[in-house]
């Protein structure tokens, strides 16, 4: 049986066929019978059928994330890791200020541990990295013949590797080539990259287990990124010792990284919303929408994030928080990097973008020498409104979220007694209260933004499509953009 908005067109076409499209139109003959406009009007459904393309929704999900190694001193392991692997040569990243750092010390004393394992170290990568500091680190690359990679640093280091590695293997492509549509040509990749190791040392962006790369377009003022299959690491190595050194506000801006990963994921438009189904396996994207094996690790990355993460903010050598945090920002990882996320990403990327021309703020705690709103903060901004604007579209999903920011049970009183209409309202305020908690700016004006600055900042987004198909009443209503609803998400989010 076709659904009923199929129908509705297949009886207007019928209708408008009858009075029109007949050739005899006006005949009044009583030998001119129904049949006969019956033929036609199946003529005419072909007719309008025949150039178009049916767009059918997706009907199956994938499972896809890096093997991952969890455990207290593991980085150790990677010089044998590499040495399994048949390592040739060995292209390591990190950023100025983890090559000082324990974790790189460990991570090179392993590798000079094996015989004839030679490596060469690229300690520039950028945080918050751009399309000029990925073409750095690409040409470096380019000049070397690595057959392995590996990365040590968080999520700007390793996605900057997962780049390197990419255009090692398409040595005469160009970056935009496969940098996600509309922004770039989103080309599928087809050929095995070389074996890349990350070893993340903050607990945020679970890049370790994804094929999600992100980098700031600087020409245009916003982030956007190459999010495939091809990209994910073959190990992530998990080890609790290397946020040790980690400073309380990069933990915490991690820690919301992991927040926002795991609630707009549990959030997206179910995989089977989402159109159109790929015409050949190797086009469905990494981001496929919520799917029964994302919710179970999404799920859980919340809780635990909601129950450590202001732990850490209080005592950054817990160490016991840290360690659930790492598994929390991994378990996320495994989640969004197969459902995907939506609108408090897509919004993030030109409000930490513009930043850079706009209000030039420069997060407290942050070492850099540029202005910087930290990723996790930049997706917090939005947070409260954006979970106000979907809670419509999954009450039940959204009152989980609400329980757990809340500190009951789903089943709670205080949770089953609240309307689906105004479930929105109340997990926008118990949101809002966890980001107080955690000292984060409240909203936009509280980083610089000024009112006249929000179409931009819905410019910025509206490029967003691989995110912001994935969200609901957006992704899923046919012809929505999403320009009507995203000014209204940041003008609530501009102060609150």
């Amino acid at each position: 049986m076709a659904p009923a908005a199929t129908r509705s067109t297949i009886f207007r076409l019928i209708n408008a066929s009858q009075h029109s499209a007949c050739p005899c139109h006006g005949c009044r003959s009583a030998t001119h019978n129904h049949a006969h406009h019956g033929a036609l009007a199946l003529n005419q459904l072909r007719k309008f059928a025949t150039p178009v393309q049916t767009v059918e929704k997706e009907y199956a999900f994938e499972v896809a994330a890096s093997n991952l190694r969890f455990g207290e001193g593991v980085t150790r392991e990677v010089g044998m890791d590499l040495k399994n692997m048949k390592a040739r040569k060995v292209g390591v990243f990190t950023d100025p200020i983890v090559a000082k750092l324990k974790p790189m010390r460990v991570a090179l004393e392993s590798l000079e541990s094996q015989e004839d394992l030679p490596f060469e170290v690229y300690d520039q990568v950028l945080a918050e990295p751009t399309e000029e500091s990925w073409r750095k680190a690409i040409a470096w690359a380019r000049q070397h013949d690595f057959s392995h990679f590996l990365a040590v640093g968080g999520g700007s280091v390793i996605d900057t590797a997962k780049a390197a590695n990419l255009f090692t293997v398409y040595k005469d492509a160009d970056l935009m080539d496969f940098v996600n549509a509309p922004v770039g040509k989103g080309l599928p990749i087809s050929q095995t990259l070389r074996p890349l190791i990350a070893v993340p040392t903050t607990a945020g962006t679970g890049s370790e287990t994804t094929g999600a790369a992100i980098f700031d377009v600087t020409s245009r003022a916003f982030k956007t990124g190459i999010a495939n299959r091809a990209l994910k690491p073959v190990l992530g190595v998990v080890d609790t010792a290397n946020t040790e050194s980690c400073p309380t506000a990069v933990h915490i801006s991690a820690g919301l990284d992991v927040l926002f990963h795991s609630l707009e994921s549990y959030t997206a438009i179910p995989y089977t919303e989402r159109t159109p189904r790929p015409a050949n396996p190797i086009l469905r994207p990494a981001y496929q929408g919520s799917n029964p094996v994302a919710d179970i690790f999404s799920m859980w990355a919340l809780r635990t994030t909601v129950k450590y993460l202001p732990r850490i903010a209080k005592d950054r050598g817990d160490h016991e928080a840290r360690s659930q945090m790492l598994l929390a920002a991994s378990f996320a990882g495994i989640g969004f990097g197969n459902a995907g996320v939506h609108l408090c990403h897509g919004m993030s990327y030109p409000i930490s973008g513009l930043n850079k021309k706009g209000p030039k703020y420069k997060h407290p705690g942050y070492v850099v020498d540029h202005p910087i709103i930290p990723h996790g903060i930049s997706v917090a901004l939005s947070g409260p409104a954006v979970f106000q604007f979907t809670a419509p579209s999954s009450p039940d999903r959204h009152r989980e979220a609400l329980a757990v920011f809340n500190g009951v049970t789903v089943t709670d009183p205080s949770i089953t007694s609240i309307p689906d209409s105004e479930v929105g309202a109340y997990l926008f305020e118990s949101i809002a209260s966890f980001l107080d908690g955690l000292g984060v700016p409240r909203g936009l004006k509280a980083v610089g933004y000024n009112k006249s600055d929000i179409s931009m900042l819905v410019e910025g987004t509206l490029p967003q499509r691989r995110v912001l198909d994935l969200a609901p009443n957006i992704g899923n209503v046919a012809g929505e953009d999403g320009r009507e609803h995203l000014t209204r998400i940041m003008e609530a989010s501009f102060e609150y």
